[in-house]
This record gives C-alpha cells, sequence and structure tokens, in this order.
C-alpha cells in the first residue's frame, strides 16, 4: 500500500510538470497583451515596455518557466499581475469554498448513488426504469443548467435557498451548509443518477454470479450475502467510476461558481484568463492538478481496499 503511494506521489511530479508546461504554452498564444490589459489601451508604447520589462514579459518562454519553476520548488507561486498579490495568499482564500463544493458533491454522489442503485437493484420494477431516464437526463442536461433551474425554483420562487453568494464556517456551520445546499445539488444531480446506474447494474451483475448461489446454498441469509459480499464486489467499478465524476467535477466547478457568484478559484480563473494573469493561473493549475491526484490517490486507496486480488500484488 506504501509503496503503492508513494509510487502515485511520484507521478505527480510528473503530472505538474506537464500540466504547467502545457498552460504556459498556451498561454503564450493567446492574443492580447497583459501589460497593455493593465495600463490601459491609451497607454504609450515606452510605458507598456518599461512594464512589460518589469513584470519580466519580455524574456523567452523558457526562461520565464524555468523562474516560476524555481519558486514553485521553494513554495512561491508567485505574485498577481493584476492586483500584485501572492498567488498562496489568492489560492488560500478560495480553495475552501471550492473543496468544500467538490467533498460536497462527491460524497452526495457516492452515498445516494449507491443506496439508490442497490434499492433499485433489489426492488426492481418503476425505480429502475425511473433511474434509467433519469441517467439519460443526466447525460444530457449540463450542470449550469441545472443551477439555473434551481436558482428560479428554490431561490426565487420558495425562497428557501440564497440565489448568490457564500457563508464561511467562521459565521456558523448552520449558514455554511445552507449557502452550499443549492451548488452542491446543481454539481451532484447527474453524477447520482449515472453512480445509480452503474451499482444497479453492478449489482444483478454479482447477484447472479455463483458464488452468490453458493452461499444460499449453505444457509447464509440473504440481507449478508447482499451487504458483505455482493456490495463489495459491485462497489469496485463503481469505486472507480466515482473517481472519474469526482475528476469531471472541477470543470463543472467552474461553471457552478460563476452562477451563484461564489468566490471560489472557479471564478478566480475565469477572471484571470481575462487579464491574462499567468501567475494566477498557473497557480490555480497547480490546485487544480493537486485535486486530481487527491482524488485519484483516495480512489486507488479504496480500489485495494476492495480488491484482495489488488491488494496481494502490491
Amino acid at each position: 500500500m506504501m509503496m503503492m503511494i508513494f509510487r502515485r506521489l511520484l507521478m505527480s511530479v510528473v503530472l505538474i510538470l506537464v500540466s504547467t508546461a502545457t498552460i504556459f504554452v498556451l498561454m503564450s498564444f493567446v492574443p492580447g497583451d497583459a501589460a497593455l490589459a493593465i495600463l490601459g489601451e491609451n497607454a504609450t508604447p515606452q510605458s507598456v515596455a518599461y512594464l512589460r520589462e518589469q513584470l519580466g514579459l519580455d524574456q523567452p518562454l523558457w526562461t520565464q518557466y524555468g523562474s516560476w519553476l524555481v519558486g514553485l520548488v521553494q513554495g512561491d507561486l508567485g505574485t498577481s499581475i493584476y492586483s500584485g498579490e501572492p498567488v498562496t495568499k489568492l489560492l488560500g482564500a478560495r480553495m475552501g469554498l471550492t473543496f468544500s463544493l467538490m467533498v460536497g458533491s462527491t460524497v452526495s454522489i457516492a452515498v445516494l448513488g449507491v443506496l439508490i442503485g442497490l434499492a433499485s437493484a433489489l426492488r426492481e420494477g418503476w425505480i429502475g426504469r425511473t433511474i434509467d431516464a433519469l441517467s439519460l437526463i443526466g447525460f444530457a442536461l449540463p450542470s449550469f443548467w441545472i443551477a439555473i433551474v434551481l436558482v428560479a425554483v428554490f431561490a426565487v420562487g420558495l425562497h428557501m435557498f440564497p440565489a448568490t453568494g457564500y457563508v464561511p464556517p467562521a459565521a456558523g456551520i448552520g449558514p455554511w451548509l445552507h449557502s452550499l445546499v443549492l451548488p452542491v445539488v446543481a454539481m451532484s444531480l447527474s453524477g447520482i443518477t449515472v453512480i445509480a446506474k452503474q451499482m444497479r447494474d453492478s449489482v444483478r451483475t454479482e447477484l447472479d454470479r455463483d458464488y452468490v448461489r453458493v452461499l444460499r446454498s449453505t444457509g447464509v441469509s440473504e440481507p449478508r450475502i447482499v451487504l458483505v459480499h455482493v456490495v463489495r464486489n459491485a462497489s469496485i467499478p463503481t469505486t472507480t467510476l466515482i473517481g472519474l465524476i469526482a475528476v469531471g467535477a472541477l470543470s463543472g466547478a467552474v461553471f457552478i461558481e460563476n452562477v451563484f457568484v461564489l468566490p471560489g478559484l472557479g471564478s478566480l480563473v475565469t477572471s484571470a484568463a481575462a487579464r491574462q494573469d499567468l501567475p494566477v493561473i498557473l497557480g490555480i493549475g497547480v490546485a487544480f492538478t493537486a485535486i486530481v491526484i487527491l482524488i485519484n490517490l483516495v480512489v486507488d486507496v479504496a480500489y485495494v481496499s476492495l480488491n484482495p486480488k489488488v491488494r496481494q500484488s502490491r
């Protein structure tokens, strides 16, 4: 187990290098000039050239990236071109919100999806048909559209939840959770239906296997067969799918935070991209990559715990 974690951490270094280098190269092709965006359209060419020199934008691309990497190794992500604030400070102020959305949506998807899928597999009938229909709808409807509908119904129409804004945990756990309900639901709905369908199909497949018939013939109770053996084996492919959905939720968080006007990493990357604030974009790239690495690591650990064959081969 420890060797597996160590190998994943080594691979994460390569992943961070590749992702940040890709961001750096792609941003160099974006039209416009960060120095001109700061000074305004009426700035003189001399003042723009001076600011570019001060910001290091006149240096070759590989030199700029090398300087940034040196700072990354030292724990310094640089400063925002636009505001002059340290990138680590900007990320620290917004990371908590995005992480709360990710954890809340992933837990909701995993728990509700597994329970609904298990109930559908054991009872079948209209529940299974409903899950099939909702799964197709979940694939078709984007999360930001679901968010707009939720705001219109539960915020504007019923006044049950706030339409915009975020309450930090320091202001109280209750208000904090209340402000996260609609964003988390918007990010979770489609994932819940997908996981429910996957879990239902996996449980049905396991129930038809020979080992289940052998357990029944030896007098093992049905609840024990389902909870101890069937659910464990059916959770292996479901766990992998949960990890993929959680990674995909990162892109959804960008739209959700803008719909609900939440001060997270998603709204920060949108504004940074509009201003061509490269240090902030790179910092967010590192943060997103770290979240992806963490999700994959959790999935790997869960997979090893659920699958004895994988555990023995490590």
